[in-house]
């Protein structure tokens, strides 16, 4: 604007000189003033220049800053991000060394010990057999221990009647089934002398190997699979002598949790029963002890097994087993596996001493001393359950007297009146009377008894 006002004036002097004589102006000033004009122009246009510099270099700077501040920031937000990096590998790094160490921490055992004997809630807690138990298991798990037993070598084995599970309604499992199937169940398939030998069997009667050839006859012509199917459908009725127990829920929780705790601590465990081995199979896999007890860990009393349609040929060498064949049982009885014939068959199906025994009457003696033998590389104990609770249970033993007999022995009492917190699961109690007579068809009760009259007149004229 400032330009086009003095260009203007230039041009407008000169008309003014000659439209107007009176005025004179020399041309000396007129060039001076075109001059300070144009100096002016030159002064402003360099002022504006300078101006328009000074703004460029300004905004310029400005960018620069605003880019130097970005950059900056960038590198702050890099540098944490960085940093957030190498803390978290620091503290994967930390928790992977926690972890390293946690796994090579040396076990202190007095606190595995305490640990141990929390997992026994079914023992009273002043208990001296649970507490030598827990001792023992302690010391043989540890390397440092002079006690301590390899993996391998820690063998258990259990009596089952009477020690895991009852045997007082009124009798043992194995009889009262024996009772069930000729009397209730399948009086067709068993004969009048058997029929007679099963409602013989009351409160006081004498077990032993007689019997059990009589069990073995009673279940002639089953198949194996047959005999253990009808084990288990035994053990789903109920038993009289208890309140809500069927014939299966009669293992003692206590013994439950030493199977487990010794489990736990790798060792392996058989039942040694004098119950018939399938039976005995039966009843373990339908048990709360069937985790840690496999069917090849059973050992039992034997009956007679052949390939079906061979039972009259007297050696199995004479034949061979083909596809599809059924193995049955021919009535035949091999033994009985009590006293000696326990410690026979722990060495012929272990082949090693065991480290530990549990029983709870005389023919589990022959188990214990197995066990305690001198020669047995290996430290053992040996534990004998007294029946002397006669309140939740039928117990009818002295505790003062089998104790001291026991202990005499060398072996560990346990009193299921004083070491038992609970015998058997909740609503599970003694019924007002342990014996009933069995439900007969009428029947039943005749041919029986004619063919014990029978019996009794051919033995008399003999």
């Amino acid at each position: 604007m400032k330009k086009l006002i003095s260009l203007m004036l230039a041009l407008a002097l000169p008309l003014s000189i000659t439209a107007c004589n009176s005025t004179s102006i020399p041309a000396s000033t007129t060039a001076a003033a075109v001059e300070e004009t144009t100096a002016a122009e030159s002064v402003e246009s360099s002022e504006e220049e300078t101006t328009e510099a000074t703004t460029t270099a300004e905004e310029t700077t400005k960018a620069e800053t605003t880019k130097t501040e970005e950059t900056t920031k960038a590198e702050e937000t890099t540098t944490a991000a960085a940093i957030t990096v190498e803390e978290t590998k620091a503290a994967e790094e930390t928790t992977e060394a926690e972890s390293a160490s946690e796994e090579n921490k040396i076990i202190d055992f007095t606190e595995k010990k305490a640990e141990k004997t929390t997992t026994l809630p079914e023992w009273d807690p002043s208990s001296k057999a649970m507490q030598s138990l827990v001792e023992f298991v302690s010391a043989s798990v540890d390397e440092n221990s002079k006690s301590y037993i390899p993996v391998k070598d820690r063998i258990a084995v259990f009596d089952m009647d009477g020690t895991l599970t009852c045997e007082t309604f009124f009798t043992y499992y194995d009889t009262c089934m024996f009772i069930s199937y000729c009397l209730e169940d399948h009086p067709e398939k068993v004969s009048d002398d058997l029929k007679q030998a099963a409602l013989e069997l009351k409160p006081g009667y004498t077990a032993g190997e007689a019997l059990a050839r009589k069990f073995a006859k009673a279940y002639a012509g089953m198949t194996v699979k047959e005999l253990y199917d009808y084990a288990v459908e035994f053990g789903q009725k109920k038993t009289p002598s208890f309140n809500n127990m069927r014939y299966l829920d009669g293992f003692y929780l206590p013994m439950v949790e030493v199977v487990k705790y010794l489990y736990d601590n790798d060792y392996t465990i058989y039942v040694v029963s004098g119950t018939e081995r399938t039976t005995t199979r039966a009843i373990v896999a339908n048990s709360p002890i069937s985790e840690y007890v496999s069917p090849s860990h059973v050992i039992g009393t034997e009956f007679e097994v052949k390939v079906k349609g061979n039972e009259e040929v007297p050696s199995n060498m004479d034949f061979k087993y083909k596809n599809g064949d059924e193995l049955v049982l021919t009535g035949g009885f091999i033994q009985k596996n009590l006293n000696a014939n326990k410690t026979i068959w722990i060495e012929r199906e272990i082949g090693q001493y065991p480290v530990l025994a549990f029983g709870n009457s005389g023919s589990d003696t022959s188990m214990m001393n197995y066990a305690l033998d001198e020669r047995n590389p290996y430290p053992a104990q040996a534990y004998m359950v007294v029946a002397d609770d006669d309140v939740r249970e039928w117990g009818t033993q002295k505790w003062d007297e089998k104790s001291a007999d026991y202990e005499k022995q060398g072996y560990i009492p346990i009193s299921m009146r004083n070491d038992f917190v609970n015998i058997y699961p909740e609503g599970i109690t003694r019924a007002d009377v342990q014996y009933h007579e069995p439900e007969v068809n009428a029947s039943v009760t005749e041919t029986a008894a004619t063919s014990a009259e029978t019996t009794a007149e051919t033995q008399k004229a003999a």
